[in-house]
C-alpha cells in the first residue's frame, strides 16, 4: 500500500482530497497540518483506517522532523495562506508559509526520493485576463497581490527543483472552488451564511468581477489524476467551465434562500482587485482524460443545502474576532 503525505489536509480542499482518497482508493494518508484558523479536523472525523494526523507547520524544519519515522511515496502540498485581503494586510506570513514552506517540502521530497510531488497552485498567478482570452499553462505569470506573488514564487521554485534536481513533480493551477465545509471567509459560504441570517451581503465594487467556479470534488479528482498520471515536470490548469460575475453568485444565493436583493450592500473595492480570471484547461482533458463532472447550478444547490443543514458547524467554526472580521470581508476562492 502506498502512502500520500497531504500537507494542509485540514483545510477545505485538502480535507476533501483526503476523503476522496480514503473512500475511493487503496492509498493510505498522512495529514500534516498546522491547524490555523481555517483548519478543521471535523471534516475528517470517522476516518482512522489508513489515516494518520500529524500537527505541524511546513515552514518549521523542526516540525517537519516529526515525519522522520513516517514513510510516504507522494507529497501533495495544499498548505498555504490564501486570503488576498489578509495578504495585503500581513504579507510576511504569506511569504513564510507559501514560499519557505514549499521549499522545505521540496527538500523533504528530495531527501525521501518520493515518487511524485504535487504543488497545488492557483489561477491567480496569471493575473487578470480580458475577454475573450484565457490563460494557458504557458501564459506569462502576472501576480497582483502578495498572495498570488507568493504562489508564483513557490511555483517557480518547484520548477527549479524539477530542472536542477530532476525531482518528479507537477503543478496544478485551479480556478475558484466551492462546496461543503469551506471556511466562511470565502465568497459563497459567507453569502449563504449572511443571507440565511438576514444580514447584509457585502459585495466589492460593482460586483462584476468574473471568476470560473469548480465544485471541490471535481478539483480533487483532477489532482488525484495528475498525481497518478501527470507527465513529469508539467503544469496542469484545472477549471470548472463556469464563469460567473460575483453579483450573479450573490443573487443566485438570495433566490435559493428566498431572501430579498435589498440585502446586497456594495462596499469599497479591494486594492488591486483583478477583474477576470479565466483558464484554458484543455491540456488536462487531452493528456489525462479529465473534465469537470458537476453542473454549476446543481453544485450550488448541493452547497446551499449543506450549509442550510449545518448551521451549527458554522457557529462552531467561526467565533470571536474572526466572526466580526469575515462578516465584512470575503475572498473569491
Amino acid at each position: 500500500m502506498k502512502t500520500i503525505l497531504v500537507t494542509g489536509g485540514a483545510g477545505f480542499i485538502g480535507s476533501n482530497f483526503i476523503i476522496l482518497v480514503l473512500q475511493e482508493t487503496n492509498y493510505s494518508v498522512i495529514n500534516f497540518d498546522k491547524l490555523t484558523y481555517a483548519g478543521n479536523l471535523e471534516n475528517l472525523e470517522g476516518f482512522s483506517k489508513n489515516y494518520k494526523f500529524v500537527k505541524g507547520d511546513i515552514a518549521d524544519t523542526d516540525d517537519l522532523k516529526l515525519l522522520d519515522n513516517e514513510e510516504f511515496d507522494y507529497i501533495v502540498n495544499f498548505a498555504a495562506e490564501t486570503h488576498v485581503d489578509r495578504s495585503i494586510d500581513s504579507p510576511n506570513i504569506f511569504t513564510i508559509t507559501n514560499v519557505i514552506g514549499t521549499q522545505n517540502l521540496l527538500n523533504l521530497a528530495l531527501e525521501r526520493s518520493v515518487t511524485k510531488f504535487v504543488q497545488i497552485s492557483t489561477d491567480e498567478v496569471y493575473g487578470s485576463v480580458a475577454k475573450p482570452d484565457c490563460s494557458t499553462e504557458t501564459s506569462p505569470l502576472n501576480p497582483t497581490s502578495p498572495y498570488s506573488a507568493s504562489k508564483t514564487a513557490a511555483d517557480l521554485i518547484a520548477l527549479s527543483y524539477f530542472k536542477t534536481y530532476k525531482l518528479n513533480l507537477n503543478i496544478t493551477r485551479c480556478s475558484n472552488n466551492y462546496g461543503p465545509c469551506q471556511f466562511p471567509e470565502k465568497l459563497i459560504p459567507l453569502m449563504i451564511n449572511n443571507a440565511a441570517n438576514n444580514n447584509s451581503l457585502p459585495v466589492y465594487g460593482d460586483g462584476k468581477n468574473i471568476r470560473d467556479w469548480i465544485y471541490v470534488e471535481d478539483h480533487c479528482g483532477a489532482i488525484l489524476k495528475v498525481m497518478e498520471k501527470g507527465i513529469n515536470g508539467e503544469i496542469y490548469n484545472i477549471g470548472g467551465n463556469s464563469e460567473k460575475q460575483n453579483i450573479e453568485i450573490v443573487k443566485l444565493i438570495l433566490r435559493e434562500l428566498d431572501r430579498p436583493e435589498t440585502l446586497i450592500h456594495f462596499v469599497e473595492d479591494r486594492k488591486g482587485h483583478d477583474r477576470r480570471y479565466a483558464i484554458d484547461f484543455s491540456k488536462i482533458t487531452h493528456e489525462l482524460g479529465w473534465k469537470p463532472k458537476t453542473d454549476f447550478n446543481i453544485g450550488m444547490k448541493k452547497t446551499i443545502n449543506w450549509y442550510s443543514k449545518n448551521k451549527k458547524w458554522l457557529d462552531n467554526i467561526v467565533s470571536g474576532d474572526y466572526k466580526e472580521y469575515y462578516s465584512k470581508m470575503y475572498e473569491e476562492r
